[in-house]
């Protein structure tokens, strides 16, 4: 029993440190931004969908790949059950039990984010320049670069116009996709603590928290929208 907990313990400071790495961020967070992101829960899987110009002048590769698009969705996960056709016990089992390497799921949206998840739950978040530079950042180095900086593609992707690329740090129990989705608020300056945000429900119910403290009123009555209502609109 002490071994199991010494483990879990382990399992749990080492994913504080794991790669991707959390961008450190400075900035006192603006009550509302003129940046907008989107984050996307498809049921156990979260991501994030952001305006692709600025990320595809970062990642060239991403512009050859995608070409002109309003948006890109980005995701992170385990390399073989991200991209496997048919999901077995086996390899769910080696992904939560075993440090596995990384991959990032790139996904060309060429309409409104809404309409093009119709399926998914979305909530938008508002950010600063800064704080968006700084989830941009992150995302940028959660993909794994050659000596030459050059992003690597794989397998296509899983739906729509789509592409793997090799990702950056390993996918094991305490270092999934969710915490990977925690790492990028926190780097944008979002007062998260990844830890235990090993779910797709506790990414999404923060976000909405978080939404919601942000338009709360002087006497403390929230003015916040329902998470499906009309479109959430930046500064």
């Amino acid at each position: 029993m002490k071994v199991i907990l010494l483990i879990v313990i382990l399992s749990l400071l080492t994913a504080c440190s794991s790669k991707p790495y959390v961008v450190k961020h400075t900035e006192m967070p603006a009550a509302v931004g003129q940046e907008k992101i989107y984050i996307v829960s498809h049921g156990w899987h979260t991501g994030f969908v952001v305006p692709a110009k600025r990320i595809q002048n970062q990642l060239p590769k991403l512009r050859k790949r995608f070409g002109d698009i309003p948006y890109i969705e980005f995701g992170w996960g385990d390399k073989d059950f991200y991209q496997a056709k048919d999901i077995t016990i086996g390899l769910t089992l080696k992904a939560i039990l075993w440090p596995t390497e990384s991959v990032i799921h790139a996904v060309a949206v060429p309409e409104k984010v809404d309409k093009f998840f119709a399926n998914s739950i979305v909530e938008t978040l508002c950010l600063s320049g800064r704080e968006y530079s700084s989830l941009l950042r992150f995302i940028s180095e959660s993909f794994y670069k050659d000596e030459y900086g050059r992003i690597l593609e794989l397998e296509d992707g899983i739906y729509g116009n789509s592409q793997f690329y090799k990702g950056s740090g390993n996918f094991y129990l305490m270092n999934t996709c969710n915490k990977w989705t925690a790492k990028g608020l926190k780097s944008a300056g979002i007062d998260i603590s990844p830890t235990f945000k090993l779910t797709a429900d506790s990414i999404m119910d923060y976000v909405k928290e978080y939404r919601q403290a942000l338009t709360m009123d002087s006497t403390g009555h929230s003015k916040a929208t329902p998470l499906r209502s009309a479109p959430f609109e930046c500064q």
